[in-house]
């Protein structure tokens, strides 16, 4: 019967479900519960009969000390330990012992009771955490909390909030005292209607409202809350108070500094623009807009070059950038030409400049144009000028040479004419010498006059072009040169049609047409009927008059340098004076015109005129 109840007795105490043992009163296990060995890992072999300090090394020395007061009748207190198990895991016991008595009231030993508590350990641990950090960020972020109780009507501010206010540690404020920290006015009213409708109708709210702290101080602050209920019944308010009056600063200096900054970019006299790593616009001013034809930035952000410009184009540019975004060196003052999609051309003088992040990465680009196509229109006008001064310059040197030597040869024949005269005593050589003067004299005078006609040609600026109808014009030189025509038995073709039109100085295209028809007759070939034939045609936006006949022609290899050149002469004709092309290309010339001549000899001459049409 004894063996059967000491069995029975292992039998209930391996079943107890909190891990388990007896010691004796050498603190040996004697018995244990089945959860006592799974927890520890124990063998049972190994187990019964050895003494706790060898059974549970890791165990902490006061727990000892316990189990020996226990067995003087004394109960141990609980007590919460840490384990360290082989595999190196933390574990929490929560640990109590117990003495054990037998039938008789001795004391004969300890029990020992240990539950696993590391789960409750450690999440306690980890609010703690929690809350400790939520007590920085609150205080870094300066938020504070509050409580209503609507049973005892009383509020419950934080230290936080207590300082946000700026009011002592034992300051006890009641719901409507919390309101009247509100700036007077909409703030105050605001918050009135936010705590009424949580009362109310449990709605929460969110407001940036500005209070008054109890030194006089206007902050602005963010104010939640939100209604508590419980089993349905409303129990009262929670919420939080935070401070950012000194962002709310911040926020408003940025944004004054990024208007600021806005208003200098959207007036610079400049196109600014900032791409991604795409080349897509992420920032244009209103230049740049104005430029593209839109009037929202937003039509432009996010759109590549390809999209706005034609391809050509846009593949420079993007090439410009990758060398840009990809060596992050910047590209400084460089001319460019850009053609939109509707063909507008416009020169600009462009610069591109990396942007770098704080790691020193590249993440885009500022670019910067200027529009230079009148600086680049004055530079070609101011290079026309030149031009044209300079050849003005040498005609002038040119003119000077030839008026220099034609009237020192009139003034040497002259001389010698009138010191013939004065040492001639025959009456008959005197008037033969006399006639020989007049003829000097005549020459003198046509020389002067060619002179003075290419005088007034270069300087008489203010003669203006007219719309002329050619085929008139040219019928008119016809019948000026009827007799002059007749007399050579020469043919003139006039091929113009009858609304050709050419905007040109009148009494310039007059001499042309009559200087052209003349030399066409005056150096005809002498086997052949002179012809000049007179025709219209258009090139490149200009107003062309051919002008051809059968003459004799002229060898522009030899003489092609010189054939418009004063008192240039390349026929041995006794009417040759060398002035009439010359004066003709001057006409020409004084109309922003050009004269192009091709010429076989033994064939004849072709010569077109060019005149611009808005010239």
């Amino acid at each position: 019967m004894k063996e059967t109840q000491v069995h029975a007795q292992s039998f209930l105490i391996s079943q107890i479900p909190s891990p388990t043992a007896f010691l004796n009163r050498d603190l040996e296990v004697v018995h244990a519960s089945d959860t006592f060995i799974e927890t520890f890992h124990f063998d049972k072999k190994n187990l019964f009969g050895r003494r706790i300090s060898e059974v549970l090394p890791q165990a902490p020395e006061h727990l000892i000390g316990v189990m020996q007061r226990c067995l003087k009748g004394t109960d141990g207190k609980k007590g919460i330990d840490r384990f360290v198990t082989s595999d190196n895991e933390e574990h929490w016991y929560e640990s109590s012992n117990t003495p054990w008595y037998d039938k008789n009231e001795n004391v004969i030993g300890v029990i020992l009771q240990i539950t696993n508590i590391t789960d409750r350990i450690q999440k306690e641990l980890q609010y703690e955490k929690t809350q400790i950090l939520l007590e920085a960020k609150a205080v870094n972020a300066r938020i504070g909390s509050w409580e209503y109780n609507a049973f005892t009507e009383k509020l419950s501010w934080c230290p936080m909030t207590r300082k946000i206010h700026e009011v002592p540690d034992d300051y006890k404020p009641t719901i409507d005292d919390g309101i009247e920290f509100y700036k007077e006015g909409y703030s105050r009213n605001a918050i009135s209607m936010a705590v009424y409708k949580a009362m109310e109708t449990g709605q929460p709210w969110k407001e940036k409202l500005k209070i008054v702290s109890r030194t006089g101080k206007e902050l602005w602050v963010i104010a939640t809350g939100k209604p508590l209920y419980k089993d349905g019944i409303y129990i009262g308010l929670i919420g939080t108070i935070q401070d950012v009056t000194e962002a709310n600063i911040s926020h408003q200096r940025s944004t004054e500094s990024e208007n600021l900054l806005r208003t200098v970019v959207d007036n610079l006299p400049l196109n600014v623009y900032i791409k991604d790593l795409e080349s897509r616009k992420i920032l244009v001013n209103k230049a740049e807009c104005a430029y593209l034809g839109v009037s929202d930035a937003d039509e432009l952000l996010g759109k590549s070059d390809f999209e706005l410009y034609n391809r050509q184009i846009a593949q420079e540019s993007r090439d410009e950038d990758l060398f840009v975004l990809n060596n992050g060196t910047p590209l400084l003052g460089k001319e460019t030409i850009s053609v939109r999609k509707d063909g507008k051309v416009t020169h600009f003088l462009s610069s591109k400049i990396p942007l770098f992040d704080e790691d020193g990465e590249v993440y885009g680009l500022l670019g910067l144009s200027m529009d230079i196509s009148d600086l680049k229109q004055k530079e070609s006008e101011l290079r026309q000028l030149i031009d044209v001064s300079s050849q003005q310059n040498k005609k002038l040197v040119n003119f000077a040479h030839i008026v220099s030597h034609n009237l020192r040869s009139h003034s040497a024949n002259f001389s010698m004419l009138l010191d013939f005269l004065s040492s001639e005593p025959d009456g008959e050589e005197r008037n033969r010498i006399l006639g020989m003067l007049n003829n000097a004299s005549d020459n003198l005078l046509e020389t002067l006059e060619n002179l003075n006609e290419v005088i007034a040609i270069n300087t008489n600026v203010r003669m203006e072009k007219k719309e002329v109808r050619l085929h008139r014009a040219v019928h008119a030189a016809q019948q000026h040169l009827s007799e002059f025509l007749k007399s050579h038995n020469a043919k003139v073709f006039n091929e113009i049609p009858p609304e050709a039109v050419m905007r040109a100085i009148p009494t310039y295209l007059d001499s042309i047409l009559i200087n052209f028809i003349t030399n066409g007759v005056k150096y005809r070939h002498p086997e052949r009927v002179p012809e000049v034939r007179l025709s219209y045609e258009k090139s490149g936006g200009q107003d062309v008059l051919v002008i051809s006949d059968n003459g004799l022609g002229i060898d522009l290899k030899k003489y092609g340098d010189k054939l418009f050149g004063m008192y240039k002469t390349f026929h041995n004709h006794p009417e040759a004076r060398g002035i009439g092309l010359y004066i003709t290309k001057n006409q020409v010339e004084a109309m922003n015109g050009r004269i192009q001549t091709s010429s076989t000899v033994g064939e004849g001459t072709i010569f077109k005129i060019f005149l611009d049409e808005q010239g």
